[in-house]
């Protein structure tokens, strides 16, 4: 296993080299609105990510605490839905 992970690292080692030894110089213009489309995407990924990661959260925390017999609403003032017309 050793062996396998330190030829994984060799290999990579000799990819970095060969880039920095032998990589061209260029030139290029970046348009500022592919750049904005750019950040958005990530953007957009990051938000979703973050929405599947909180939905989980919920769905485990609730599991646990149903398997463990915590009520979260146990201190919470409720109010009721009683319409007084005057």
């Amino acid at each position: 296993m050793k062996k396998r992970i330190l030829r994984v690292f060799g290999v990579v080692y000799l990819c970095l080299c060969g880039m920095f030894l032998f990589g061209a110089n260029s030139q290029a213009y970046i348009d500022p609105s592919a750049v904005t489309y750019a950040i958005q995407a990530i953007a957009g990924i990051v938000i979703a990510i973050g929405a599947a990661v909180g939905i989980y959260f919920r769905r485990a925390k609730k599991k646990l605490n149903d398997k463990l017999g915590i009520d979260e609403n146990k201190n919470k003032e409720v109010e009721s839905d009683d319409i007084i017309i005057k």
